[in-house]
């Protein structure tokens, strides 16, 4: 028995979705729990009653649709996951194609009449990519329990609304407990968002783990004054402190070296004219390592400094963590599983860690949990541009349900195998 992966039917949803909030330039923009998101989560959920699946939500508005076992339990299920939510200038694959590549494997499965000893189940979650409120993971961090849900529900958004009044703006909400969605083993297919499998010519990336994350936001006070008669010594400039800090950050990053990376996002001055010394700043910064206690050092090495720049400027200095995750490293056997099943469908694959977040590492604390990565052309993503190939992402699916039917687990006998196989590009 052999499960096709029909890639034309895949590339069609992943295009259909990436409609709603398209970009007049292409890419699209689906914030989490807007109105666009909401549109987006009718057409998913469509289509999984068109499998005749029951949809479920939890009440952050994580949800998901379970194909029973060949008992029909649906308890403890193999689960495919990710997001359908984008950041402001979004491209159509980035977190939409663990979604729509889990319920390709499903259709798949129930058209070639495959059962499993295990449930089968494909999920999306709220608010992963942090773009409208922070942090990111919040709908699979609260559903593991990493989380708090009041927290939660109480964190507003960058539009000044609360996740709580978003949720209910769009009926998002559902009547499952956070926590009603139990795997057995939690799997993610997603695109690389980096360079490295397509400069490698490698067709998959058997992820080992996701970095550590340390967002912080600093609030720098300064004074106001003329630019132009205040002498330099006589001034408390916010601006210099945030230049300062911005500094250090890269010199972390080139110091400490690989896999050490720094990110300031965002900075921002008051009252930002160009005849004034600034007296408020406003700036991020992310850092990210694999080493818990690389990055603890990198967040000691960062706060001194920043410390002592508004020391020296004569301004007051606030911190806040937007978000902190620990280093997590996936499911040893999930992860070899991962790798003999592409060296089985004859696929290259290389392991790697991840350095973006992703939901999965909210799962791997609790049940075995790992992510394969398809290559990201030029390495782009959180783009317009971004792109993956139908062919590769037709091999990434296919890998996908060849781990999940032996995740799952099928009678086998010697007349009645079940394989894999994808259909190449034929979009």
């Amino acid at each position: 028995m052999s499960i096709s992966i029909n890639i034309e039917r895949l590339m069609v949803r992943i295009f259909a979705l990436g409609k709603i909030g398209a970009l007049p330039n292409g890419g699209c923009k689906r914030l989490a729990l807007s109105e666009e998101d909401k549109a987006g989560r009718t057409l998913v959920t469509g289509w999984l009653h068109e499998l005749g699946l029951e949809v479920h939500s939890d009440v952050i508005g994580n949800t998901w649709a379970i194909r029973p076992n060949r008992y029909g339990s649906t308890e403890h299920p193999v689960v495919m996951g990710s997001h359908i939510d984008t950041v402001g200038t979004g491209g159509l694959y980035d977190g939409n194609l663990g979604v729509l590549g889990g319920i390709e494997v499903i259709e798949s499965m129930i058209e070639v009449g495959v059962e499993t000893e295990r449930p089968v189940a494909v999920a999306f979650f709220t608010n992963e990519e942090g773009a409208r409120f922070q942090p990111d993971m919040m709908g699979s961090g609260v559903a593991q329990g990493a989380l708090d849900l009041a927290e939660m529900l109480a964190s507003v958004g960058i539009d000044g609304i609360s996740v709580s009044d978003a949720l209910d703006a769009i009926n998002a909400g559902g009547d499952e407990p956070v926590g009603a969605l139990k795997p057995s083993s939690y799997l993610e297919l997603h695109i690389e968002q980096g360079p490295v499998l397509e400069t490698q010519a490698i067709d998959i990336g058997v992820v080992t783990g996701v970095q550590g994350i340390s967002w912080s936001e600093f609030t720098i006070t300064g004074q106001a004054c003329h630019a132009g008669t205040t002498p330099m010594p006589m001034r408390h400039d916010s601006g210099v402190v945030a230049a300062g800090i911005a500094l250090e950050a890269w010199a972390i990053a080139q110091e400490f070296g690989a896999p050490q990376v720094a990110t300031v996002g965002r900075m921002r001055f008051e009252p930002d004219l160009v005849n004034v010394v600034p007296e408020e700043a406003r700036m991020t910064v992310d850092l990210r390592n694999t080493s818990e206690d690389t990055l603890r050092k990198a967040e000691a090495r960062l706060f001194a400094k920043a410390e002592a720049l508004s020391d020296v400027q004569g301004c007051t200095i606030k911190r806040q963590s937007l978000a902190r995750f620990e280093p997590v490293a996936f499911d040893s056997d999930l992860v070899e599983s991962i790798a003999q099943s592409a060296s089985e469908l004859g696929y290259t694959s290389l392991k790697m860690p991840s350095g973006a977040g992703h939901d999965a590492q909210m799962f791997a604390p609790q049940c075995p949990s790992a992510m394969i990565f398809v290559p990201s052309r030029d390495g782009i993503s959180h783009n317009i541009h971004e792109y993956t190939a139908p062919d590769q992402i037709a091999k990434g699916v296919a890998l996908l349900a060849k781990v999940v039917v032996s995740q799952a687990g099928t009678e086998q006998t010697q007349t009645q195998r079940v394989s894999v196989t994808d259909q190449g590009d034929k979009s």
